[in-house]
Order: structure tokens, then sequence, then C-alpha cells
């Protein structure tokens, strides 16, 4: 079975969605028989790469919502990223563009590591309010994660693996995503959003049961 995920590094939803999801594989008797592949997603490809608003001040200005009612939004998915083992500091996230982190994942992809440096990125940006938007940054956080400094460097210096994110979006998009996480089982199943990792589970064994026919 090939499970696509794709998601955003900036998006709270998809960091708690992986979470459910890995927890529904690792509770599925079949998980040595899944492959799961990460995808590129921007949740706002045109988003400037430095911003002087806050999460909140942001949310707010999105949603059309009070600053207080933003902050309270963002309390609630603070404590359901608790509940998943998750410690989200969204008064220290720092928003930015995503394309240059996307860009250094499809070359984790490329070198077989892209998981490791994903959950690199969204702990960095959830947890510790790292700049994704800083180079130095982010060539830190890929060598932390695996990635070789030249091969970040270059990527960075450049507009290498951008074609590779496009692509991922149009394909997510050709295949009905209109947001993220969007989780895409075999190419005929799609879930949509962080659902529960009970759902997930039922999913697995759904498209599993699919293919034994």
């Amino acid at each position: 079975m090939q499970v696509e995920v794709c998601a955003d590094v900036i998006c709270p939803w998809c960091y708690i969605g992986r979470r459910r999801f890995e927890k529904a594989l690792h509770q599925f008797d079949g998980a040595d028989t899944v492959e799961v592949n990460y995808r590129s997603f921007e949740l706002d490809p045109g988003a400037p790469t430095q911003s002087d608003m806050s999460l909140d001040q942001l949310l707010a200005a999105k949603y059309g919502l009070s600053l207080v009612e933003a902050r309270a939004a963002n309390e609630r998915v603070t404590k359901t990223a608790a509940a998943e083992g998750l410690e989200f500091r969204l008064d220290l996230a720092r928003p930015t563009n995503t394309l240059a982190t996307h860009r250094l994942l499809q070359l984790a992809t490329a070198r077989h590591n892209r998981p490791a440096v994903e959950e690199r990125f969204l702990k960095a940006y959830f947890t510790e309010g790292e700049s994704l938007a800083d180079p130095e940054t982010l060539v830190r956080l890929a060598v932390e994660a695996g990635l070789k400094d030249g091969d970040t460097r270059r990527v960075l210096a450049g507009h290498a693996f951008t074609l590779q994110v496009r692509q991922d979006e149009a394909e997510a998009a050709a295949l009905g995503a209109d947001g993220v996480p969007f989780f895409l089982f075999d190419r005929f199943r799609t879930v949509s959003g962080a659902q529960p990792t009970d759902f997930f589970r039922t999913v697995l064994d759904m498209v599993r049961g699919q293919n034994a026919r």
C-alpha cells in the first residue's frame, strides 16, 4: 500500500495529522507493507518571506477575527497538539514563505531522508521559534537531520527542486486537495484534515481489504 501525504511545515494541523497517522500506522498490523511518501504543499505560496505580524495577528487578519478570538483559537490548537505529544509554542512561531523549505524537503526525498528532515523543520517552527526564512538556520536544521551542508547550500543558492514542488502541488490539486493535510491511499482513497487516529486505522484496514480482493 502506498500512502501519500501532502503537507506544509507551518501548518499546525499537518503536524497533528502526521502524529495521528503515525500512531495509526504503528497500530496497524500490516505496517511493514505500507510505503509513506510526503509531498510538498504550500498553504500560501504568495506569503512574504519575512513578516512583522505574530501568528495571532495573521490568523485574525485572515479570518476576520479579533485578536482575542485568534489567540483563543491558537490556544485550542496548542491543547490539541499536546494530546498528541507535541509541544506547540505558537507565540514564538515566525510565519514565512515555505518554498525554500519545500525545496530542501525535495532534496531530502532524493536523499531518502525526508521524514527526519521534515520532522526537524516542524519542531523548529512549532516548538523552538526558529526562523525558516533564514538560510543559515535552514542549513543548520537540515544538517542536524542528516543532509549534507554542501548539498543544502547549493539548493538554497539557486532554484533547484522548485519544479518538483510545483509538480507535487499540481498533482494534489488535480486529486482534489484544496488544503492540507491531505492523505492519498493507493491513489483512490483520500482523507482530508487531521482525522482521529482511529479513523486512519479504519482507512488502512479498508484499503488493505480492497487490495486483497
